[in-house]
């Protein structure tokens, strides 16, 4: 870690000593050229909190302290997550001094509107530390999906008994989510299909919300020709009522009953088109994982398929892992095992950008 001279009068270099190696002047290290040695040494710069001055001192090539010198002679990439006051972030020679950096390929991430010094509220308040991480993780990723567009559905569906209550499920949209995440991190466009009642999703991807099976169906059929791959990660409702009521059902009338149809199969549908993208399913199983999977692999015509248990603590709907393998139709698999979601979200995308690379054509929609 290297702190300047201002972040020092703010958290002592001590402090920061007791977790990492903190080195505050290019001196610290009598004999050793440290900016040289640090610069080569890193896979990824971060500035946070990226004042003003630092902006400024990149922008024009300034090495007058132990960061802007490591900085300057760095080729690794670099994120700069800026912090300063309203009037500052929104001066010309400070937007003039971003988009220089922008242009030479140094990513930014925030400011974001928020309280700030003096009692003020605005723009240049330093991003959450979540999104830093995410730029970080972004910035390390291969960008092997660069120029690609992938279409991503994810959450459940609502079928509507009446007005106020719905038939659904417990996804949450994690899963789905965090593909979509890891794809634009990988460089590649994203089209995301959600469902409704799931966590944010990311701010870089095109986002079609939807309500039902049929809804989800109808997004999803408007955005497959543009498509290089669809991931079908929302967990569609297999059934819906027949008929909704067009009031609310009263409890005092008894117990209504319900006649189900079922919704249209989208996997299927998609499977069964001549031309078409890579297409990537996903299947919740309780038991006989593998061969369940291998059946809907086959009978859908998918390319890949990830079998996910559900119906036990820590794995499926909500949770933050799944436990799952990766099924394709030559019959190699990554075998059952507990991974979190963006682990699992990246070893498919592995997949998808080595498919998508093998293919003889790079025409969308042409398999």
């Amino acid at each position: 870690m290297v702190l300047t001279d201002a972040a020092a009068r703010f958290v002592g270099p001590d402090t920061f000593s007791a977790l990492t190696d903190t080195f505050t002047s290019l001196w610290d290290r009598p004999g050793e050229v440290l900016h040289v040695r640090l610069a080569r040494e890193a896979n990824v710069a971060v500035v946070a909190p990226a004042t003003a001055n630092v902006l400024a001192k990149l922008a024009h090539g300034l090495a007058d302290d132990l960061l802007t010198s490591t900085l300057l002679e760095a080729t690794c990439p670099l994120v700069l997550a800026p912090a300063m006051h309203s009037g500052m972030w929104e001066h010309p020679a400070t937007r003039s001094n971003a988009q220089t950096l922008r242009d030479r390929g140094v990513r930014f991430v925030g400011p974001v509107t928020g309280p700030l010094a003096h009692g003020d509220e605005g723009i240049g308040r330093l991003a959450e530390p979540g999104d830093v991480v995410d730029a970080v993780r972004s910035a390390l990723a291969p960008q092997d999906l660069a120029g690609r567009r992938i279409l991503v559905s994810a959450g459940p569906t609502h079928e509507p008994i009446d007005p106020v209550r719905f038939l659904g499920n417990r996804s949450t949209g994690r899963m789905g989510i965090a593909i979509a995440r890891a794809a634009l991190d990988r460089g590649a466009a994203v089209t995301l299909v959600l469902g409704p009642g799931t966590i944010e999703p990311p701010s870089l991807a095109d986002v079609v919300a939807v309500e039902t099976a049929e809804e989800m169906r109808g997004a999803v059929f408007a955005a497959v020709d543009q498509a290089d791959a669809v991931v079908m990660a929302a967990a569609v409702a297999d059934f819906r009522p027949k008929q909704a009521a067009a009031s609310k059902l009263k409890k005092e009338a008894g117990v209504p009953e319900l006649i189900l149809e079922p919704t249209a199969d989208i996997l299927s549908e998609l499977g069964e088109r001549e031309r078409r993208p890579l297409l990537v399913g996903f299947a919740a199983q309780t038991e006989d994982l593998e061969a369940s999977g291998r059946r809907k692999l086959a009978s859908k015509r998918l390319d890949l398929l990830v079998v996910n248990r559900v119906g036990r603590e820590g794995t499926g709907f909500g949770a933050d892992s799944n436990e799952a393998m990766i099924l394709t139709p030559a019959g190699d698999a990554e075998p059952l095992r507990t991974w979190t979601k963006v682990e699992l979200a990246n070893a498919l995308l592995d997949r998808v950008a080595a498919s998508l690379r093998d293919a003889t054509t790079d025409v969308p929609g042409d398999r």
